[in-house]
């Protein structure tokens, strides 16, 4: 049956939405609007309640089109309905007054120009067998749509009427008794009606389900209208044994609905982060050129920062510790009149995830080489992420000035690891420079220049600014202070930010000079301040719309990360981590490690969990920005750990608390000295190795038991020793069938240390009497390797 609306019915009466709205409030439910579907219920009210209320005098009012003197014309006349009354309902009393009026206006009108007496038919040949009765009020319908309901509605009455010869009305008796009430067994009737239809949709319209990337089988069968039972049953017909509570995949539950006839659609979840994050692609004419972002690679004192210094006119590398850098830094200068960003990097391998991130957000990297060192394998590895992300490399063969430097050397090396130079045919462009003579920088940066023109770089500035986080710390006057690269879109002060779980507004803006911006566009560096906390460096920030779902995201990804730190090992405390220790298997070295700048913080925690082998597990249980304090040595008490600095210093609280508690506090300014002492610490640690060393082997020639000893074996030692502090074993027809140690070894009625070859002697064994002549006692000791 199709569905048929409020709306469609009193159009096809020709009556107003609202009488219809009106019947049914009176008499049923009042309906939620225009477009709600009608149950066969609601349509039997409507239909009797304008059968009641548009009455004519006589059934030969209806018929007496079909009563003309040409007998050819009855045919056309009966196929003919009669035409709907007034537009509302009349009052019954009007009805009464005037029902002439009302039967069908339409049709007396051309009577009245032509009078023609009805001619009284022969019941046999001109009473037609069926006749469908419109009463709307005018307009082509299609009176199929009508033909079924009137059937029913009106089948017993209609034969009812023609045994009567026309005189009886179409009328309700439970009218007279003043209701639109209807008896029992109607009730049933329609109620069966309904089951029926019902079914005959259920069966031509599966079902409809929406199922999600995870659901549990309960709330399956719930969406798929079926009980649980029936899922259940089928999953274990598939061979999945699966509880109601129990979580399934999509594909196997789209099986399971789809085998019980149900039409599966992928249920798609918009997270917050979908609706904040506008992650959506440019359009090519939204584009607009902007400055390259270059990163300085290479091995450690290999001069990356002096070619800086020597692009900026500034010393930076003076006041680094051991020659290393230890913050990932940015700047933007002036080449020819074109901006150019530059990353510095650090060199040391313990920095190789930073050194992979920087490689990450850049363009076009510089591989530093000493022309005297040539390739080492901090080099190698920052081919390797220059390769990986898929960026060109220009290599500058540095320090050319020194007396034993070997440019030639160099351009052989880099050819083993793919770096053809153009002078070779290749296409690696090599730069051969001095950073701190200035030699040669003017050709690099030409060519820099150059190779960023071929690329065509673009960004879209007119849009929400996003980038990466470059770097973060806690600064002691302006709280979390983090260096951004915008990479799409344009930042301005004020925005709101998202980056990892910090999330903030842009309250002051810096360019690398410390002047202050108002908005920053594409491949501009800027440090801001104003976020809640400092960010993982790395993290990807985007400036968004609405800050209470901002905060609401950064909870989100606050509880996952917990989450996660919380699944692979239990939460830490000095109970857990002690029953970790004693249970023997393996032994743990907890550290928190503090530093001052996030970056570092993530590249010391990187390099001491490495440390790890299969004995001795290194675990970095917190990591954090800024000076130690008071409750971090709290966590290295409770948690049996120690704490490592890098370049902070513990305040007077932290420095108090860790002489009361024996906290055990280490400073680092160099992270090589940090992983040395680390891993000279582990050795004490690390579990000794043994191997058996077999000491000799005795023969039980004669067994005596002795109340409140046990069994005494008399022994003749065949081969080696067998000494008092021993462990055996009992081995019998060359199956060992006991190992333990000796309870006591004699010689004669005296103790002894040891029995030697071709000596008797008597032994008793721990815990062990079914000792048996014949039985061969094995001696043997563990002997402890040397690390």
């Amino acid at each position: 049956m199709e569905k048929y609306r409020v709306h469609e019915v009193a159009k096809d009466f020709g009556l107003p939405t609202k009488t219809i709205t009106e019947i049914l409030t009176k008499y049923v439910a009042a309906p939620k609007n225009h477009m709600q579907v009608l149950t066969d219920h609601e349509l039997s009210v409507i239909f009797d309640y304008l059968t009641q209320h548009n009455q004519v005098s006589g059934i030969q009012a209806i018929f007496a089109d079909t009563y003309q003197a040409q007998p050819k014309a009855a045919p056309k006349a009966a196929e003919k309905p009669a035409e709907r009354p007034a537009e509302k309902p009349a009052a019954p009393k009007q009805q009464a007054e005037s029902p002439r009026k009302d039967a069908a206006p339409r049709q007396q009108e051309p009577a009245k120009q032509q009078p023609v007496k009805p001619v009284v038919p022969q019941p046999t040949t001109r009473v037609p067998q069926k006749k469908i009765v419109d009463t709307r009020k005018g307009g082509d319908v299609n009176l199929a749509k009508y033909d079924e309901r009137l059937e029913d509605l009106g089948g017993e009455r209609g034969q009812r009427m023609q045994q009567k010869g026309g005189k009886e009305k179409f009328r309700n008796n439970n009218q007279r008794k003043g209701g639109m009430t209807f008896s029992n067994k109607r009730k049933q009737d329609e109620a069966e009606k309904m089951r029926r239809l019902q079914l005959e949709i259920a069966k031509k319209a599966p079902v409809k389900v929406q199922i999600p990337d995870e659901i549990s089988v309960g709330e399956l069968a719930s969406r798929m209208k079926k009980t649980g039972a029936e899922v259940v049953k089928c999953l274990m017909k598939n061979g999945v044994m699966a509880s109601l509570s129990q979580m399934i995949d999509f594909d196997t539950a789209a099986i399971i609905a789809e085998e019980m006839g149900c039409k599966v659609e992928k249920e798609v979840v918009v997270t917050i982060e979908e609706k904040l994050i506008d992650v959506s692609e440019d359009r090519p004419e939204d584009l607009e050129p902007r400055a390259p972002v270059v990163v300085v690679m290479g091995h450690v004192d290999h001069g990356k920062t002096s070619l800086l210094d020597a692009v900026r006119n500034t010393n930076v590398a003076a006041g680094e510790a051991g020659g290393i850098t230890q913050h990932i830094g940015a700047y933007q200068v002036q080449i020819n009149g074109k901006p150019i960003t530059f990353l510095d990097t650090p060199g040391h391998e313990a920095f190789t995830s930073m050194r992979a991130r920087g490689a990450m957000i850049t363009d076009i990297a510089i591989l530093m080489v000493a022309a005297d060192d040539g390739i080492m394998p901090q080099t190698i590895e920052s081919i390797n992420h220059a390769k990986a992300a898929g960026i060109p490399i220009i290599v500058a063969v540095n320090k050319i000035d020194k007396e034993n430097a070997n440019p030639d050397r160099v351009m052989q090396q880099l050819t083993e690891h793919g770096l053809v130079p153009e002078e070779w045919g290749g296409e690696t462009i090599v730069c051969k420079i001095s950073a701190k003579k200035n030699i040669g920088i003017d050709n690099l940066l030409e060519n820099l220049v150059l190779l960023a023109e071929i690329q065509e770089l673009k960004a879209n500035p007119n849009r929400a600014g996003q980038g990466t986080v470059i770097e973060a710390r806690l600064d002691k006057g302006r709280g979390p202070v983090a260096t951004l690269l915008v990479q799409n879109g344009t930042l301005k002060q004020g925005d709101i930010i998202i980056a990892g779980t910090a999330v903030g507004r842009v309250r002051t803006m810096l360019d690398y000079k410390g002047n202050r911006l108002t908005e920053a566009g594409p491949s501009v560096p800027v440090e801001i301040a104003g976020l809640s906390e400092a960010p993982t460096a790395g993290s990807p920030f985007f400036a968004v719309a609405d800050e209470r779902m901002a905060r609401e995201l950064v909870e989100q990804r606050k509880a996952e990360e917990k989450l996660k730190a919380a699944a692979p090992v239990q939460k830490v405390s000095l109970e857990n981590l002690f029953d970790q220790i004693q249970a023997g298997e393996r032994k743990e070295l907890a550290l928190i490690v503090k530093a001052d700048v996030q970056g570092s913080v993530e590249a010391v925690k990187a390099s001491l969990e490495k440390l790890s082998n299969d004995e001795v597990n290194v675990r970095v249980i917190h990591g954090g920005v800024g000076a130690i304090n008071e409750s971090d040595v709290m966590l290295a008490a409770s948690s049996n750990a120690i704490i490592v600095g890098f370049n902070v210093r513990p305040d007077a609280a932290a420095r108090d608390g860790a002489a009361r508690q024996n906290v055990d506090m280490r400073m680092y300014r160099v992270i090589y000295d940090c992983i040395d002492e680390i891993t000279a610490a582990m050795k004490g640690m690390l579990a000794p190795k043994y191997r058996e060393v077999v000491l000799g082997h005795a023969e039980v020639r004669q067994t005596y038991k002795v109340s409140g000893v046990g069994t005494i074996a008399g022994c003749y030692v065949q081969d080696g020793k067998i000494v008092r502090a021993c462990s055996v074993r009992v081995v019998r027809d060359g199956i060992v069938i006991h190992e333990g140690s000796l309870a006591s070894l004699k010689r004669f009625k005296d103790d002894a240390k040891e029995v030697a070859q071709r000596f008797e002697c008597g032994l008793t064994i721990e815990k062990f009497n079914d000792i048996k002549e014949g039985d061969i006692i094995e001696g043997y000791t563990m002997e402890e390797i040397p690390q």
